[in-house]
């Protein structure tokens, strides 16, 4: 009975994204805030409460987020990575600064304390670089001149998570400055030496890797990431960022035949990683927090904006790039939500949790629809230049 009970909740759960999904195809938008609200009304509070898969589903949220990474990482390879990183690093900072503060200055009028404050500054930074490659890619935004600036900013946010999370995790643990900064040298050294296999061992690593069988290529790929993901965790750095750095490890056209065969599955489990977050957010704690949610998306939306004209006129593209750039990195999606659920779980403070869950449902929406309506204005405005 309890494996009936398990499939029919799992079944109504997946059946309800692909309808979901379907509606946001149609709409023009991302799905995830479709998603989100589902988790809502499954978790609890929500109009038709989960009974016994909500475990199963837990699992399934880590497994997207390992999977979500590691498709990004296939993207690129080591030396673009470094290359990127040198030349769009003042960028990366502004975008640092501008974006983080808003979640600090947040958490501190509320009077959250200075833990929270750490976590939102999270919460506020980082964009979602699956929504946003989404969106270049439906738009045709590719082969534009700002478009390596903005995949440059990413993985510098990227990289920047790599070390923020291993201090996150420390400070919500409780752990002291001394074991605090031990979790940091060990997050900087796990970083360093998966760079350095993968700038002079990447070949040998893609040889292990290879398979003629794309079978076998899907169960090398996603066994390497799991147990990089699972060794990453023990040495205190985010999984994620384990598996981010495996898919760098990988390049040219084994890189692209990978991630073809994980789209599919990463799409799956994604979907259950917002859901599981929708599920341990009461929706009437999202009402009282609207306000804020709304206030804090749109300081976020110009700061962005602001942080893409700046890298993109340092590069020298013209004004319609520059904004296509801002426009490009103001969706949040995967990592906020991740970061929130950290701080969530270890009880940094009851109301981070619906407000991050509104603040990811405005800019996760809007992002997308922004940058649909706002193409034709854009390129008006680059034809009459």
């Amino acid at each position: 009975m309890h494996t009936a009970i398990l499939f029919i909740e799992l079944g109504g759960i997946v059946l309800a994204l692909g309808v979901l999904g379907a509606l946001a195809l149609r709409g023009g938008i991302s799905p995830i805030p479709l998603y989100l609200i589902a988790g809502l009304a499954f978790g609890q509070g929500g109009i038709l409460p989960l009974a016994t898969s909500g475990e199963f589903i837990s699992v399934g949220a880590e497994l997207g987020v390992v999977l979500l990474l590691l498709t990004l990482g296939l993207e690129y390879n080591a030396d673009e990575l470094v290359t990127s990183l040198r030349g769009n690093a003042r960028g990366g900072l502004v975008d640092l600064v501008l974006n983080a503060a808003p979640g600090v200055i947040v958490a501190l009028v509320l009077d959250w304390g200075p833990v929270a404050a750490v976590a939102m500054a999270g919460v506020t930074y980082a964009t979602s670089s699956g929504i946003t490659a989404k969106v270049l890619s439906d738009l045709g935004w590719i082969g534009n001149r700002e478009t390596p600036v903005v995949l440059s900013l990413l993985v510098f946010e990227d990289l920047t998570m790599a070390l923020y999370l291993p201090v996150l995790t420390a400070i919500l643990a409780g752990v002291s400055l001394i074991g605090g900064a031990v979790s940091v040298a060990i997050a900087l050294a796990a970083v360093s030496v998966v760079l350095l296999v993968a700038l002079r061992y990447g070949r040998i690593i893609e040889k292990f890797v290879a398979s003629p069988n794309s079978e076998v290529l899907l169960l090398k790929v996603v066994g390497l990431a799991l147990l990089v993901a699972g060794v990453a965790q023990q040495l205190q750095v985010s999984a994620a960022v384990g598996a981010f750095l495996v898919g760098i490890a990988l390049s040219g056209e084994l890189a692209h035949e990978a991630r073809t065969l994980l789209i599919p599955l990463r799409d799956l489990f994604a979907a259950v990683f917002f859901v599981f977050f929708g599920l341990q957010t009461d929706p009437a704690a999202i009402l009282p927090m609207a306000p804020v949610a709304v206030l804090l998306a749109v300081v976020s939306m110009a700061t962005k904006l602001g942080t893409g004209v700046y890298a993109a006129r340092r590069a020298g593209v013209g004004r319609a790039g520059q904004a296509r750039a801002g426009i490009a990195l103001i969706p949040r999606g995967e990592f906020n939500i991740v970061i929130a659920g950290l701080a969530v779980a270890a009880g940094a403070h009851p109301d981070l949790g619906p407000l991050a869950a509104g603040y990811v449902l405005i800019l996760a929406a809007f992002g997308p629809l922004a940058a649909r309506l706002l193409q034709p204005l854009i390129t008006a405005v680059a034809r009459r230049a």
